[in-house]
């Protein structure tokens, strides 16, 4: 079903209009979305971060009061967070008219309206038109009134649309923030608008690149960044922040999509299946032919690609803010990624390691990517989450290893990466005897690798509880004994410990 718009709306104006249609210059922040994890990829149908957009306007003012269209500002706009500077005598009000001029709202602005209801004969192209009135909403059959009674626009085998006559009020052609103002003189001011908007996000992703000796790995990252607002921002300044800045209020819970699409439906009945058509006759056999003469042709080497665009990274209080050094567009419903580091031969260890639960007999152990997040180590940066892949030379070709994530980690923080499950390594956690005021457990863990692999065991007790004997000196982590052990290759390891109930409380009674 088509439709058409014919005429303008006449609006009665009040005041003075004066409509500014693109920013001169424009910058836009990205923050990611506040509740995705580290491993967690964006949502590509649903963004859930936000923007901080800051515009640059030229307006020529009139004396007295008037009304100052700022068109073309993000869909996704809160216009509770709108600040304005750079008016005469400030702002008196502002209304952000997002409900944007689209088939739907169209269509639903409509009831009760009268259109043209057009028919086109598919064969002649003959056009006819009759008066109609909207008499249903925009979801489910599209039901006019004629002269003939109730139709269902496009369930009659013609060509049919419906033809408007003008522009219901409240809808806008695009995004528009209307905001009153007043000043004492006619004059040319420079403003400037910043906002908050919904529908955007922004995620890093790093590669590991083993060395062959284990060692080191060469780490790189990019930074993808996406918006899924109807409006686009040509050459703007833009910038990602990492972290979590505090947020109050929950206007994220009332925010509207982009418009929805008008979805008519017609129940008709399915037109028969095409006949079955029987397959060509093979060709005959021929004998070809083909002579062929060796060109000689002069290859020019193309030149190496230029380097990838490199983030810049800035302080922003306790955030980190990564600036793209060069101006980009952050184009409507799309996506684009910069470089975001490239670290040459990082210190990196790898291991594997578990938590020692004692109902559990046959023990997870997961492959770490450990390193620290210092200069001499080969880092020494803040490093926003994302997820990591790992990759390590065989047989000539750079296959993956494993996935983890990396949380946000300041400058000086040790990083464990996770990368699934270790390969050729069993661990079995085994009670010996009954549970009493002290328990005992055997754990082995055997290496089937042709190489001696370094482990971490953390044995997590219950409040209260103390290991009160072991095979092998424990350290702690995180409040827990730990058991740290190479296992060689092809070989075993085995740790015996005694657990010391907690002891119960004594309540004095009088």
């Amino acid at each position: 079903m088509s439709l058409l718009l014919l005429g303008a709306p006449v609006v009665a104006a009040a005041q003075a209009v004066v409509t500014t249609a693109a920013p001169g210059a424009v910058a836009v922040s990205i923050y990611r979305a506040p509740y995705r994890g580290a491993a967690q990829a964006m949502d590509r149908n649903f963004l859930e971060g936000y923007a901080l957009v800051t515009e640059t306007r030229e307006l020529d003012l009139p004396a007295g009061t008037a009304t100052v269209r700022f068109e073309g500002v993000a869909a996704g706009m809160l216009p509770e967070s709108a600040l304005v500077t750079g008016l005469p005598d400030g702002v008196r009000e502002k209304n952000l008219d997002a409900d944007l001029l689209s088939p739907r709202s169209l269509f639903a602005r409509g009831f009760g309206r009268p259109v043209i209801l057009r028919r086109t004969q598919p064969k002649t192209g003959k056009v006819t038109e009759e008066p109609a009135v909207i008499r249903s909403g925009p979801d489910g059959a599209a039901i006019v009134q004629t002269r003939e009674g109730f139709q269902a626009v496009n369930c009659s085998g013609l060509k049919e649309g419906l033809v408007y006559q003008g522009v219901p009020p409240g809808l806008s052609a695009r995004p528009t923030l209307s905001i009153e103002t007043q000043s004492s003189a006619a004059r040319h001011v420079s403003v400037r608008l910043s906002y908050l908007a919904w529908g955007f996000d922004w995620q890093a992703n790093y590669v590991a690149t083993m060395a062959r000796d284990g060692t080191h790995a060469d780490l790189t990252a990019w930074v993808t960044l996406a918006s899924s607002d109807s409006t686009g921002f040509a050459d703007a300044e833009t910038a990602v922040v990492a972290g979590k800045p505090h947020r109050d209020g929950n206007a994220w819970d009332e925010l509207a999509g982009s418009p929805a699409k008008l979805k008519l439906k017609c129940y008709y009945r399915a037109p028969p299946p095409p006949p079955v058509v029987a397959p060509p006759p093979p060709l005959e056999s021929m004998d070809i032919i083909v002579t062929a003469r060796a060109v000689p042709i002069a290859m020019a080497v193309p030149p190496p690609p230029p380097p990838p665009v490199m983030a810049v990274r800035e302080d922003l209080g306790d955030l980190k803010l990564y600036r793209v050094p060069v101006p980009t567009t952050v184009a409507a419903n799309a996506q684009k990624q910069v470089a975001l580091l490239r670290k040459p031969a990082v210190k990196v260890q790898v291991m594997a390691k578990a938590d020692l639960y004692r109902w559990q007999s046959y023990v997870p152990v997961t492959r770490v990517l450990r390193t620290r997040n210092r200069k001499e180590d080969g880092l020494g940066l803040p490093l926003p989450a994302g997820p990591v892949l790992a990759l390590e030379e065989h047989g000539g070709a750079l296959l993956p290893v494993g996935e983890g994530a990396l949380p946000d980690r300041a400058e000086g923080e040790d990083i464990d990466i996770e990368l699934g499950t270790a390969p050729g390594l069993t661990l079995r956690n085994q009670q010996q005897g009954k549970s009493g005021a002290q328990t005992a457990f055997r754990t082995t863990l055997s290496n089937a690798r042709p190489m001696p692999v370094r482990f971490e065991g953390r044995l997590v007790l219950n409040q209260g509880e103390s290991v009160v004997r072991s095979s092998t000196p424990l350290g702690r982590k995180n409040g827990m004994p730990l058991w740290s052990v190479v296992v060689p290759a092809n070989g075993t390891a085995n740790l015996s410990y005694t657990v010391a109930a907690a002891k119960a409380k004594v309540s004095d009674k009088r």
